[in-house]
């Protein structure tokens, strides 16, 4: 759907959705499905419990819409409700999630095929960084991936985060010398070669 030819932007969308119309929400959800997955799974760790977690807060989300500000931004809004249903999953359930997502299916490389030993170099690095990842907290966790990985801007994260920008600062930055501590001496090294291949 589209007015005068150009797309709908979410507002509008929303405001659809929250005046009935079912198939505007859906639309929603085909925008942000992948994304609230991505996050869903950056907290729990877990393919079926990220699922899980993805449906029961597009539903929250559905019948909170009444209450969503229409000049607020709805993706943030929206990532806030999938991060806490997941936290909430993990809670539930006594255990800590442990992050397995590998560097490769969230920061695509160049088209061009590395060389062997290219390829066994960034393999490495990216092992090294995951395991320093896991040894995080997650609150840690949550912020680095939530900057890095899916590339939230800092006014997003505040929204996601449900919190002031210069508490998303200080987490990030917190996070990142705990980061650099978990990497060891090779750290900083390490962390700057991810960024300029990423």
């Amino acid at each position: 759907m589209s007015v005068e030819g150009r797309p709908l932007d979410d507002a509008e969308w929303v405001l659809r959705a929250q005046e009935g119309d079912v198939g505007a929400y859906e639309e929603l959800v085909t925008r942000y499905g992948a994304i609230a997955q991505r996050v869903a799974y950056l907290i729990t760790g877990s393919a079926a419990e990220a699922e899980d977690a993805t449906q029961q807060a597009f539903v929250k989300a559905y019948y909170a819409l009444g209450r969503f500000r229409r000049e607020a931004p709805f993706r943030p809004w929206l990532l806030r409700i999938v991060a806490n249903e997941a936290k909430n999953r993990i809670r539930s359930q006594g255990r800590q999630a442990n992050v397995a997502v590998r560097l490769q299916e969230d920061r695509p490389r160049s088209d061009a095929a590395p060389s062997p030993e290219v390829a066994a170099l960034s393999h490495e690095r990216s092992s090294s960084l995951m395991k320093a990842l896991n040894t995080l907290g997650e609150t840690d966790r949550t912020v680095i991936f939530l900057r890095y990985f899916l590339d939230l801007s800092e006014v997003e994260m505040t929204v996601t985060l449900d919190c002031r920008p210069g508490t998303v600062k200080s987490r990030l930055s917190r996070a990142l010398g705990r980061l650099r501590g978990a990497l060891g001496p090779e750290g900083e090294t390490l962390l700057e070669m991810e960024a300029q291949d990423g």
